[in-house]
């Protein structure tokens, strides 16, 4: 339930309904930078549905890696659920490896409440002639084929290329391994104009030397991929998306709750050059 985007995004990946595999998204020289950023949650706004009386919480956000040796994300989402009756503590741990060159996709998530170990899902991925070849081995061993998708890395440069054309919305098909790693998300994905930002944004203070540089408003709706015509999201995200990767200023959508991610601490690390 409290899965990121940028893991389904960026983690947050996904290819364009109808598109081949092989296409320029998928080019080793990504630009996209090494860094790891700390968000502050905080709940916006909950339905009496939710349940949700208050929530707060932290997520770290690690990516790691180059074009030539495969890209890493480590991720942590970590939030205090009030129900108003009683609080309970959330902890979502995720990592994955993604390999640009050979299409090939490795991911672990771990889910905690208070605690204790509520799920793991562990499996490889990886593109076919057909689709999305995945291996799972927790929580059940299991072989799936599945409708040809992107990963997460090749996803975020696949916005970011669409940003660079002036494109302001199109649609992509996800594989993240994230749920029970047994499906695909369709993704539509709206970006607004470049932007400078704003004097006084607190936010853009915590982004350091990209304080000062543009970035793009970026919303993507994530979607059951299914045929049977639900044409509502699983959940929104919307974040401002620098050229590099780097996000800030985010506001996840879950329908009954609302929760949003201001940048607290950013840290950028030395690029590894290929060998």
């Amino acid at each position: 339930m409290f899965r990121s985007a940028f893991v389904a995004a960026a983690t947050a990946g996904a290819c364009l309904a109808g598109s081949g595999v092989t296409s320029a998204f998928a080019n080793p020289a990504s630009g996209l930078a090494p860094h790891r950023a700390v968000y502050d949650l905080q709940l916006k706004d909950a339905t009496e549905r939710s349940g949700i009386a208050g929530m707060y919480g932290r997520m770290v956000y690690e990516f790691n890696g180059s074009p030539c040796d495969g890209y890493t994300v480590s991720f942590r989402f970590v939030t205090q659920v009030n129900t108003g009756e009683e609080t309970r503590l959330t902890d979502q741990q995720t990592t994955t490896y993604e390999d640009l060159k050979s299409r090939s996709f490795r991911f672990l998530t771990r889910s905690f409440t208070d605690e204790k170990l509520d799920k793991e899902v562990r499996g490889t991925a990886r593109d076919d002639k057909t689709g999305v070849s995945v291996d799972l081995t927790a929580p059940d061993a299991r072989k799936l084929e599945l409708a040809e998708s992107r990963f997460p890395t090749e996803h975020m440069l696949e916005v970011i290329e669409h940003a660079k054309k002036g494109d302001r919305f199109f649609e992509s098909r996800l594989y993240d391994g994230s749920d029970a790693g047994d499906k695909t998300l369709m993704t539509t994905s709206v970006v607004g104009k470049k932007e400078m930002p704003k004097a006084g944004d607190p936010d853009a203070d915590k982004a350091g030397k990209f304080a000062k540089q543009a970035f793009w408003p970026v919303s993507i709706a994530y979607y059951n991929d299914t045929n049977d015509g639900d044409a509502l999201p699983v959940y929104r995200m919307a974040f401002k998306l620098y050229e590099n990767g780097v996000t800030r200023d985010l506001t996840m959508d879950y329908g009954e709750f609302v929760l949003t991610g201001k940048l607290a601490k950013l840290e950028m690390f030395k690029p590894q050059e290929c060998k």
